[in-house]
């Protein structure tokens, strides 16, 4: 543990169907982002949930200085950490199937203004990876009206 890994996570979470928006600061990436320049594509399934489900927390398991925090039957929670210094960023993912089915995401920096990139970087090396095992369509599903 480095003196840059100290402090818990804030705002995480499904909330009224949706997982958080990010913060003014350019270090973070999500699919329900109101702010264009924050936002990233959700991941459409190309297999049944269930199966898409197992197959997505192998992927992210997978990542690179990743270990999944919390998980449920719709929600994952991992936590990544940078290799220079261990900067921990959150990821998130949250299982969709009311309205398609697709998988939100939020990518986001803990600490520090901006991320160089790694955030989004970090989300689309997941999608690739994803398309590539079957699991996602490598087209982005139409998006859902703002509650």
């Amino acid at each position: 543990m480095t003196r840059f890994s100290k402090g818990k996570p804030r705002g995480l979470g499904v909330v009224a169907g949706r997982l958080a928006d990010c913060p003014l600061s350019p270090n973070c990436v999500c699919s329900d982002a109101a702010d264009p320049e924050r936002r990233i594509g959700p991941f459409a399934l190309a297999m049944t949930p269930e199966d898409a489900w197992i197959a997505i927390r192998e992927a992210v398991t997978s990542l690179p200085r990743t270990r999944i925090v919390k998980r449920s039957s719709d929600y994952l929670h991992a936590e990544c950490r940078s290799k220079w210094f261990g900067f921990a960023d959150d990821l998130e993912l949250h299982l969709r199937t009311a309205h398609g089915n697709v998988v939100a995401v939020r990518s986001a920096s803990r600490i520090g203004y901006s991320d160089l990139g790694v955030n989004r970087a970090r989300v689309e090396q997941l999608r690739g990876e994803l398309v590539k095992r079957g699991v996602i369509s490598a087209d982005e599903p139409k998006r859902t009206p703002r509650a």
